[in-house]
């Protein structure tokens, strides 16, 4: 399987059965992804940790870990607990580990710099990893998550107070270090990738103002963001995925009273703004959570009010446009958590 497409479109994944390697394809080459088998639906798992309930109304946050298998559909069962309690934590994954990047624990509001780190083909508890590489509380919660199959990323932060980029390189354990600077102050940017691109979708300024900007990066060269585009409705707090090049936003708050369920989508390679997709069957904002395979992204979690919390599982077939479909039930009904997945390599 050594031959060379006349075309092959940036982000392309193939599986080499000379070498037994799942490759992608960046620049003008075939580049390693992963030694093993490639996880394309049939046992790829997508896991949510963390989350919790309004905290103005009593509820802690939780440090459970559930999961399901994307090709299936089912309710959710117990995969293990983080190290802590946390919610609004960024997401990043390889096609081996599954990364919990910052976050924070109520009621006691504290702001956590930890990074914790699950292997997904293992149910258990999650280990610790490393640190971000900052002291400033805002850094550290309600960012924005993507990843290469190497490198992790977070964005932004809380009450749009941060514009800082930070990376991990996910096969060495250690801190999380400076990649850039987002082209704006955002908190709670939702964030999807393609093997070499990261993105980041509108946010807000963590008070009355939702943007709606698209930001890029390419993860592979340390530097600021770039403007992508924008979106069709303002909204934060959505759910976000993608294959290898169809990137997938759903759901979000459109206003303190209006909770959306628009589901867009661009393609990551071509710069431009978003897309009509179709709808959720099931309205969400407050970070409800999106992972995928390459076929299906699922939506999941999330609240429609102050006091809320949903635990139901939506998914949608990323290269169909249409609405969303019951996938299941989270093992409890949290948002503000954070969904990973060991498909595409881990995008």
């Amino acid at each position: 399987m050594s031959y060379i497409p006349r075309e092959v479109p940036e982000g392309a994944i193939r599986y080499n059965t000379d070498s037994n390697k799942m490759e992608v394809w960046i620049g003008d080459k075939w580049m390693i992804v992963s030694t093993s088998s490639p996880n394309l639906d049939g046992g790829a798992r997508a896991c949510y940790a963390g989350g919790g309930k309004d905290p103005s109304a009593g509820n802690p946050t939780v440090n459970t870990i559930d999961f399901v298998t994307i090709a299936t559909t089912g309710n959710a069962i117990d995969f293990g607990d983080m190290t802590e309690s946390k919610n609004n934590m960024a997401p990043a994954a390889s096609s081996v580990r599954g990364y919990f990047i910052g976050g924070g624990n109520h009621p006691t509001n504290d702001r956590l710099n930890t990074i914790e780190y699950i292997t997904f083909s293992s149910t258990g508890n999650a280990l610790d990893f490393g640190d971000l590489n900052t002291t400033t509380a805002d850094e550290k919660s309600r960012m924005g998550g993507c990843n290469s199959p190497t490198r992790g990323i977070g964005a932004g932060g809380l009450s749009g107070n941060s514009n800082r980029i930070f990376y991990i390189t996910m096969t060495t354990s250690g801190q999380g270090e400076d990649f850039g600077d987002m082209t704006a102050n955002k908190e709670v940017p939702s964030g999807c990738s393609s093997p070499s691109r990261g993105i980041f979708f509108s946010g807000s300024d963590g008070s009355s103002t939702i943007y709606n900007s698209i930001d890029f990066i390419t993860i592979a060269t340390l530097g600021n963001a770039q403007d992508f585009g924008d979106v069709t409705i303002n909204r934060m707090s959505k759910a976000a995925a993608s294959n290898s090049t169809r990137g997938i936003f759903a759901g979000g708050k459109i206003s303190p009273a209006s909770t959306g369920t628009i589901i867009d989508y661009i393609t990551i390679a071509t710069r431009g703004n978003t897309m009509d997709f179709g709808d959720l069957s099931v309205a969400a904002d407050h970070a409800n959570t999106g992972c995928s395979s390459p076929v299906r992204m699922l939506i999941s979690g999330g609240g429609t009010g102050p006091n809320a919390g949903l635990n139901n599982i939506q998914y949608i077939t990323i290269a169909t446009q249409g609405d969303s479909v019951d996938f299941g039930d989270r093992t409890n009904d949290q948002r503000r958590a954070t969904g990973i997945s060991n498909a595409n390599g881990g995008l």
